[in-house]
Formats: structure tokens, sequence, C-alpha cells
């Protein structure tokens, strides 16, 4: 009795293995007949060698950074570059049969000529329409016609654990597929505060950047981005924008070359349960406002800090990264109504929203030059000062900028080059002697702190400082 029914158990545990494997999705068609639109692209990068040696690129700095040339000045003693050879940087997809095609701009904006390699194994140089930082979109377009293209899903029909699948060249291995769930939809992550990320396990790694990410329809429903990994390699979370926020970004680049988005000069941080009991409301919805800054549209409107942004033009601000979403999407002059919780009751106001300054004023490498970078002080930090047109374009009165670091507290704390300190502790921070004079008075133990302005985003960078660090 007991044989038979390890017998029977057997044959049902085989017989739902069989089942399973039955309803497991099969992507062979998907890709038979979509995978032709995705492509493969390469660069060909300038680089500065010595006795055939490559020199590192300049971290963490894009050519078109305002202080780009601060580095170049300061990192190239050798003045002959030389071209290197073209090199596998990421993937695409084909949006339209005249050659337009979409990636993401860390893909290509540094390059001095893109190669598009088509699944057909034809190759084009391809144009550079434009590139978005903030949402890392970029449009490029080959001169070709009659192209297969991607179908453009919905990614708000998108439902956490439908099957989705990733077409590209992670490591230079063209048109790889890999397959897996949707795990998360609407993440934000750090530093990026415009795109509602769609988390998935699909297997994505370098090479992947640009790609599509298709539903089982074998529409494209995001563009695969980025991966969190401590490795550098893939360790099961993928984030993809999703394709409807790439594809306003390829229209306003296709019509003007650059994008126009809207603020309202605000510093936002998250409604915790703690700060809504304080506050009086009832659940933790909303933004709430750190600091106004002084005379944008927001100031001018009357908001204030303590205030908490609970809808802007008819929108909810269910999470404080809604609001940079939200009124990034608004056309810079909109007349908009926003509703605060302020003093225990719900107040509206009106407000003119702003325009922000596109990449192109913000980071034009074309800016006067500043001083040479001091050297490495007590963090190991080698510090420039800012000239008046830069602070007028980055939107700041004071700061310094790290042009260069050392390995130490400094790095470690998370401070890297190309940020602006802003502020030592309660101080501003407004030439190089002075912070090195605040520096010295720190006794070994303290804790400081770093007002750090990095893109879009400024925080604090607390470091505890040891008399090793004085040997930096």
């Amino acid at each position: 009795m007991i044989s038979q029914l390890i017998v029977i158990s057997l044959f049902l545990s085989a017989a739902t293995a069989f089942a399973q494997a039955n309803e497991l999705p099969d992507f062979t068609g998907l890709v038979e007949k979509h995978g032709a639109a995705v492509v493969n692209i390469s660069a060909v990068q300038t680089s500065n060698a010595l006795n055939g040696q490559v020199l590192p690129e300049i971290p963490g700095i894009p050519e078109n950074s305002p202080f780009y040339d601060f580095f170049k000045r300061h990192m190239q003693p050798f003045p002959a570059p030389r071209r290197s050879e073209p090199k596998s940087l990421g993937s695409g997809f084909i949006i339209s049969s005249d050659g337009y095609i979409l990636t993401n701009a860390h893909v290509v904006e540094t390059a001095d000529e893109v190669t598009v390699k088509l699944n057909d194994k034809r190759e084009f140089v391809a144009e550079i329409i434009g590139t978005d930082r903030k949402t890392d979109i970029a449009l490029i377009k080959i001169n070709a016609t009659d192209l297969p293209r991607v179908t453009q899903g919905n990614p708000e029909n998108l439902r956490v654990g439908e099957w989705v699948i990733a077409i590209g060249s992670p490591f230079g291995f063209e048109h790889s597929v890999t397959a897996g769930i949707v795990s998360a939809k609407g993440r934000s992550l750090a530093q990026e505060n415009y795109v509602p990320f769609i988390q998935t396990d699909v297997a994505i790694n370098p090479g992947n950047s640009g790609g599509p990410l298709f539903n089982m329809k074998g529409e494209v429903v995001g563009i695969n981005s980025q991966i969190y990994s401590r490795t550098g390699g893939f360790m099961g979370l993928s984030f993809a924008i999703p394709i409807n926020v790439a594809t306003e970004i390829a229209d306003q680049l296709k019509a003007n070359g650059k994008i126009s988005r809207g603020r309202i000069g605000v510093m936002i941080q998250e409604v915790t349960k703690e700060l809504a009991e304080s506050f009086g409301l009832a659940d933790s919805n909303g933004a709430l406002v750190v600091s106004v800054e002084k005379g944008g549209p927001a100031d001018t409107a009357g908001i204030k800090p303590r205030d908490i942004i609970l809808k802007f033009d008819e929108k909810n601000v269910t999470t404080s990264a809604d609001l940079p979403r939200i009124v990034g999407n608004t056309k810079p002059n909109a007349k908009v109504t926003i509703q605060v919780w302020r003093d225990g009751a719900l107040k509206t106001v009106k407000v003119e929203v702003g325009e922000t300054p596109s990449d192109e004023v913000a980071e034009n490498r074309k800016l006067k030059q500043g001083k040479k970078p001091d050297t490495s002080n007590r963090l190991g930090l080698a510090l420039s000062e800012i000239t008046a047109e830069q602070k007028k374009q980055l939107e700041i009165t004071n700061g310094l900028l790290v042009e260069d670091m050392q390995p130490g507290i400094a790095s470690r704390s998370g401070i890297r080059i190309g940020d602006i300190i802003l502020g030592f502790n309660s101080k501003d921070v407004k030439s190089i002697q002075q912070f090195n004079e605040l520096l010295g008075q720190v006794k070994s133990g303290k804790n400081i702190a770093l007002l750090v302005k990095r893109g879009d985003m400024t925080t604090f960078i607390t470091m505890k400082l040891t008399d090793d660090d004085k040997k930096n």
C-alpha cells in the first residue's frame, strides 16, 4: 500500500512539473518577429595615450560639463590624443522606419562617432539628435529607410509578476535575449528625479543599456537603463525607463534638440509617519518643503518651508518622488494650483511654473576656466573656485568645485569629482582659504557636515576626521 502511494505521489509530482513546464512562456516567436528592430551601438572615442598605454578617462565628468575643460587641462599632460578602435557601448532600438533610434544618453553622449549595427549586419554612422541626462534618454538617427521598428506598449498596463524580456548586447554579445518578470513599478532611485522606473529581475549587464524591454505582446514597455550591483554585474535587480517617458523626451529632442521642464524652486523630503503625526496629517502622503528658493516661482506664489504639498495641478502627490516628475512634466509659464497642508489646514495657492535650465545652459563646456585647483588638503580634495559666470549658470551664490581627490575619508563618505561643496557645517563655503581654515579647526574624532550639490540634488554628507586624515 505504501509503495502504491509513493508511485502515485511521484506520478502526480511529475504530472504537475510537466503541466508547469507547458505553462512557461515561449519567447521564440516574439524574438523572431521583433528582434530585427534591436541594434548594437559602438563608438570611436578620443583617448589620451603615452607609450602605447591609454591614460584613464576623466572620471565622472562628461564632455559637456562646465568643468570638463578643467579636468582635461589638469589630467592630460600629454598633448597628442589618438583615436581608439570602435568598441561596443550598448544597445538601442528603431522607433521609426526612417532611422530614428532610442538608446540611453550615457551610451552615446561622450562618443566622437557613433556606429549602429543592424541585425542584418549593415552598419551606419549615426547622428546624435539630442540627449537628456536627467532621464538618461538619447535620440539618434541613421540614414536608412524601410527599417523594421518596434511597437510601443503602455507601461501603465504592466502588472507586477508578468513576464518581460530584454534584447541587447551584454559585453558586446549582440542580440542576446534574457527573460524575467516585473518585480515592481514606479521605483524611485537616488538622484533620479524624473523617472518612475520599472524594476525587473531580467538579467541585464553592461552593453544592455539602451535596449528594449518587451512585454509578451511584443510591445516595448521600457528601456533597460540601470542595474543594482555590488560587483558590476547582474545581481537580480534591473531598472527600465518606461517607454512613455522616453517617447515624450524623444519628441522634444526631435522638435527642439533640447528638453523644456517646469520647476518651482523648492527642496523637499519624504513625509514619514512621524512627521505626518507631528503636522497633524491623517496619513504620510505628500512632499514636505524643506526650503524655498528666494525669488523663485514657489516663493513668489507664497509657498513656505514646512508646507506639505498634497496636490499639484490637480494631481495627487503621494510621495516626495512624485513632485519632481509632475512639475518637470508641466510646461514652463503654465499657471497651476497647488494644494498644501499648512498649520493644520488645507490651503490653495497658485503658481506660475518656471523653467529648468537645459543641459546646454547648465553644463556648457565653453564656460571660462577658473583657477588651478589647490593641492590636496586634509580630506584629500583638490578644490577650485568657481567664476561668477559659472555660479550664474549653475544657480548658486557660493561654493567650491571638487576637481580631483585622493583615496581617503572624503571618497569613502561619498564625495565625488564634480561635486560642488556649498557649505561646511553651518557656514557657507566662499573660498579655498576659508574652507581650509575651517577644516584646520576641526579636532580629530569630530564629525563635519559638508553641504554638497550634485546635479539637481543638494544634500549633507557627514564624515568623522581622524589623525590619519592629516597625512592625505
